[in-house]
């Protein structure tokens, strides 16, 4: 007899939660704990239902710097995956003095060539893609080799800011795993093998006009890409453009469509408004289009001093948009488009205030009353997945509460060929299976693997149906290998091209780097269909712009856009655009309507929708509100898990119409009843070593009726288990004894003007001066360097992991030691929890070194490896390292981290180019830790002693000198420098009331502050 127990929904039975993310401890038992641990007053911020319940499992692992078995390789096996896997796209290598590498000859310049000086990079302005939208970047180049990405500060679209995928793209572009070569049926082929190959049916084609040719292409906004397979289509007039990727703007679009009867796209100015209503918007993450803008400008209007937003936030999974929210409403994917609709008809008179799961008590006058008293400065945002009707809803409010004009606008699409994707795919297969198709040529993409479920995508390409098939790709992943041939893609800084930012801003694409394997860009290849078999990138992208222009001096014309990233003046206008139906359909909430539980299918927030899947920096990234690294999970609330009997790490089998998927479970506090969520992008087969095999495929569940929400979801329990890593439970702050610490420390706005010192009499430091050692008089020093972390600004983005990972070559370890808390990022962010386990609000904390002036780790080292220079900051000198970990043992804030093995790969070349010159690569046996990015700190200082001598006068280093971690931050929250200087931006900073030191009662004097957390909730609502 079948061990498996069919699950359907049920009602609620209890309203406690789960099991703890980390061990197996007895529901029973968690609710007897929880409930004590509440009335003897426990911890008030919490990082995971063990600390809240105060399991001996966590009090256990208080006591250890490391878990157990940390310090040794217990598994053979495990040690030679960790060397297969390290052999790809793993970690950045480098040189220590403790291994040595082989000796090889060098040349020098026979003539250096102009502007170059070695040790000195350049910067070059271009940009990347994320589905169809571009991110302005500056690249920073060593001797012609790209190492690091930086945001353009002074494009109008991201103001400086950019996002976890654009920091990792470098990564991506020295991936080994990418496609090296051109391929016909699994053997390597020339370009000039697949010219002769194309000519061929090309030629035949041309007698039918082009009735055989379908191009399918992901979102598209290069306008000269565009203008080329609009010139395509006139040589073949009866071809077909198809446009297909898996997270596309459908939704959004529609719901245009549905409101205005044209397809145009919602614009906010979020610095413009009071109050901000997001609809299952995750705004404030990495994917969402213009979310560097967004930041910048929401994180602006966070500051308590002066006109503070306020931010409801009603979501079907927690997202770092609703950890910031002043007010969350877990619900249903379903019920908040009932929400929505809910909310439409209360300000048109059509019904009275909802009650029940999707109104609770008071919470819809409240909000009702706050969008009409800011009407004109408030905006209501919903998220792409959700369906088109609620989007014209949106559209509707946001005209009724007179923001149209003010903190919302409408443009064009910046998608070029703006037509439903989910349509146009499923019009490709139709035209396949009925035999109209010879040539299929693919332009990026992989639709074997992401395309609906139901379309059965794969076998369409392997029935044999279309006599030729061409994929162009940076992988030969899925699609690639049914596909007759397969053309290596050119990166994106590789290549010549352009791109629309979410505003409609067109940044010119340049590379930094000749292509590393002979690729082609789609702009070369879409050339080479219509004819232009030696065309450049550069040519192409020229010709177009130079037939766009009109002015008298093209050359100064195009050598601006180059210098700048940017065109001027081609930003999108305004549109004006007016409601023209308001016949919404009637919604009524979908709990206890259907049978089964909902699915909630999302992007994954490090890896996409898969394309990411190959590059470990994302895949060890954790992500925001999981924590979870190198894999994805089943995602339910505490009150599911509890009444279903689930556990973390319980392998459950999903089904819906049919279909299955298995995976592991994690309870997520916060997430919605009867529920759940899943994310896409693993579950890959032909990623590269990296990616391959790395969780479950949630797309085997994806349909073209319901690619993002779906009811009647079965699960079922398998008995199984499967390990899942969370960064969550390691390097914590608190005490064993049960002590409170005030780590996060937080107040309301009403609560903050009354008592504006409350950070700093949550926690007594003691007076300076008072230790043993003779205090260092670093005020007589010309620098004193610090940093302040505004967490009210803080959005939880993780973007500064990635860029200090990619500034300071910090090692990828793999899920393996990620189990056993190995990871080496230099700055975590932590995220805390305070409050009802079922909807908690939650901070986020970022935690790089303290850089203390009375440092614990600095007195307990036997060999004077780790020192304190005459400046503030704490030093390490690798080659004395013997890896005692004293320091990290000695270390309160847990911020050290121990090479273990020889994590870095030394031998894949591509990795030789990548690293940052600047920064020295640490081997095993040696600690290692944020140095607040020492190497530019010393680059500013030579630059200002040199201009000192120049020009004859004093100059100091000044708020130019950017950490990696500050430079990245999209919402300024970081900010570093000279705290002797009293005008510098650190110093007023650290002047505040709201700033406050981490542990500062421990006298480690930290040189790293933060300003507490002030919410803005709204009076007449409570918690």
């Amino acid at each position: 007899m079948s061990t498996e127990k069919n699950i359907s929904a049920a009602p609620a039975k209890r309203e406690d939660v789960c099991s703890s993310k980390k061990g197996k401890l007895d529901l029973d038992s968690l609710r007897a704990q929880i409930n004590e641990a509440n009335e003897k007053s426990g911890p008030e911020y919490w990082r995971s239902l063990e600390e809240l319940a105060g399991s001996p499992a966590f009090q256990e692992a208080l006591h250890r710097e490391f878990p157990k078995g940390a310090s040794e390789w217990v598994d053979s096996v495990s040690r030679r995956g960790f060397l297969k896997v390290m052999g790809a796209s793993m970690a950045l290598a480098g040189m220590t003095g403790c291994v040595r590498l082989p000796l090889e000859p060098i040349v020098p310049y026979v003539r250096q060539p102009e502007d170059v000086i070695p040790g000195r990079p350049m910067f070059y302005a271009t940009a990347m893609t994320l589905g169809g939208y571009a991110s302005p970047l500056l690249v920073e180049s060593h001797l012609g080799r790209p190492t690091k990405i930086e945001g353009n500060d002074q494009h109008p679209a991201s103001l400086g800011g950019t996002d976890i995928f654009a920091q990792a793209s470098i990564l991506g572009l020295y991936d080994p795993d990418r496609s090296q070569s051109v391929m016909s049926m699994g053997d390597q082929r020339s370009w000039q093998g697949f010219l002769t190959a194309i000519r061929g049916p090309l030629s035949a084609q041309k007698a039918l006009q082009g009735a055989g040719i379908r191009i399918l292409t992901p979102t598209i906004s290069s306008p000269t890409l565009a203008d080329q397979l609009r010139n395509f289509l006139k040589i073949y007039p009866q071809a077909k453009w198809h446009v297909y990727e898996p997270v596309n703007r459908d939704n959004v679009l529609e719901g245009a469509k549905l409101a205005f009867g044209q397809p145009v796209e919602p614009r906010y100015d979020f610095e413009k408004a009071d109050v901000i209503v997001s609809l299952d918007a995750d705004f404030l993450y990495a994917g969402f289009p213009g979310n560097a803008r967004y930041i910048r400008d929401f994180a602006k209007r966070r500051n308590p001093d002066g006109n503070m937003n306020r931010l409801y936030v009603i979501e079907s999974t927690p997202t770092t948009t609703g950890a910031k929210a002043d007010h969350r409403l877990p619900l249903r994917a379903g019920d908040v488009e009932f929400f929505a609709d809910a909310l439409w008809r209360l300000f048109t008179n059509n019904g009275g205030f909802p009650s029940g799961p999707t109104g609770p008590l008071g919470f819809y006058p409240a909000l009702f009353t706050d969008l009409q008293t800011h009407h004109g400065s408030c905006v209501v945002i919903v998220g792409d997945h959700l369906p088109s009707a609620a989007h014209a809803v949106t559209h509707a409010l946001n005209e009724l509460l007179g923001n149209v004009g003010k903190t919302v606008s409408y443009t064009d699409p910046a998608d070029a060929n703006p037509i439903n994707q989910i349509d146009s795919i499923k019009y490709l297969v139709a035209d396949v299976n009925a035999g109209k198709v010879d040539l299929l040529v693919i332009l990026g993409g992989n639709p074997a693997y992401d395309a609906p479920a139901d379309l059965d995508f794969a076998n369409v390409l392997k029935n044999g149906k279309i006599p030729l098939r061409v994929h162009l790709g940076l992988y030969q992943n899925e699609t690639a290998e049914l596909c007759q041939w397969h053309i290596n893609q050119a990166h994106e800084l590789e290549a010549w091209g352009d791109a629309r930012a979410y505003d409609g801003t067109v940044s010119i694409i340049q590379p930094l780097i000749a292509p590393l394997y002979n690729g082609r860009s789609a702009l070369e290849f879409v050339a080479l269909l219509s004819g232009q078999t030696d065309a450049t990138g550069y040519d192409l992208v020229r010709a177009y712009w130079q037939k766009q222009y009109s002015g008298a001096d093209f050359e100064q014309f195009w050598r601006k856009a180059l210098h700048d990233g940017w065109i001027e003046g081609t930003a999108f206008a305004p549109k004006t655009v007016a409601i023209k139906n308001t016949n919404f359909p009637d919604n009524t909430p979908i709990i206890g309507g259907n049978p089964g539980f909902e699915l909630n299918i999302r992007r994954d927030p490090t890896i996409y929708d898969g394309q990411f899947s190959n590059n470990g920096w994302l895949q060890e990234c954790p992500k925001p509100m999981t924590k979870l690294v190198w894999d994805n999970a089943i995602l339910i609330g505490p009150k599911m898990a509890e009444r279903l009997q689930i556990k973390v790490e319980d392998v459950v089998e999903l089904e819906l119409n049919g279909k299955k998927v298995t995976g592991p479970v994690w309870v997520q506090a916060g997430h919605p009843d009867n529920s759940v969520t899943i994310t896409l992008g693993y579950g890959r087969k032909r990623a590269g070593r990296v990616g391959t095999a790395q969780g479950f495929d949630a797309y085997a569940l994806r349909t073209t009726a319901a690619p993002w929400i779906a009811t009647g979801l079965q699960i079922r329990k398998t008995g199984g288990t499967y390990k899942l890593a969370s960064t969550q439970g390691y390097q914590t702050m608190d005490t064993p004894n049960g002590d409170r610490r005030p780590l996060v420390r937080e107040t309301t706005l009403e609560e903050y003007r009354q008592e504006p010192n409350f950070a700093k009499e949550q926690g007594e430091e003691p007076a300076p001066g008072l230790t043993l050692y003779k205090p260092y008089p670093y005020k007589e020093e010309d620098y004193a360097w610090g940093m302040a972390i505004d967490l009210n600004s803080c959005v939880g983005c993780n973007n500064c992991m990635i860029a200090c990972q990619s500034e300071n070559n910090i090692a990828v370890v793999g899920k393996e030691q990620c189990v056993i808390g190995r990871h080496m990022h230099w700055i975590r962010v932590d995220a805390y929890y305070q409050g009802d386990r079922d909807n908690p609000k939650a901070f986020f904390q970022p935690v790089p070194c303290m850089q203390c002036e009375n440092a614990p780790c600095e007195v307990v080292c036997p060999v004077g490896a780790t020192n304190h220079s005459s400046e503030g900051l704490n030093d390490m000198v690798y080659n004395r390292c013997v890896g005692t970990r004293y320091c990290s043992n000695n270390c309160p804030y847990k911020v050290r981290r121990f090479n273990f093995l020889l994590f870095s790969d030394w031998e894949t070349p591509q990795y030789k180019m990548m690293r940052n010159p600047d920064v020295s690569v640490r081997s095993r046996g040696v600690m290692e830790k944020c140095t607040y990015c020492v190497q530019r700190i010393n680059e500013h200082k030579i630059d200002a002693e040199t201009a000192s001598v120049r020009d004859g006068k004093a100059i100091k280093v000044g708020d130019e000198l950017q950490t990696a971690c500050q430079q990245s931050c999209p919402a300024g929250a970081i900010i570093f420098g000279n705290i002797n200087d009293p005008e510098s931006k650190v110093s007023k900073l650290k002047a505040q009331s709201r700033n406050y030191s981490l542990l500062g009662e421990l006298n480690t004097r930290p040189r790293t502050t933060y300003l507490a957390e002030v919410s803005n909730p709204n009076p007449e609502l409570k918690g």
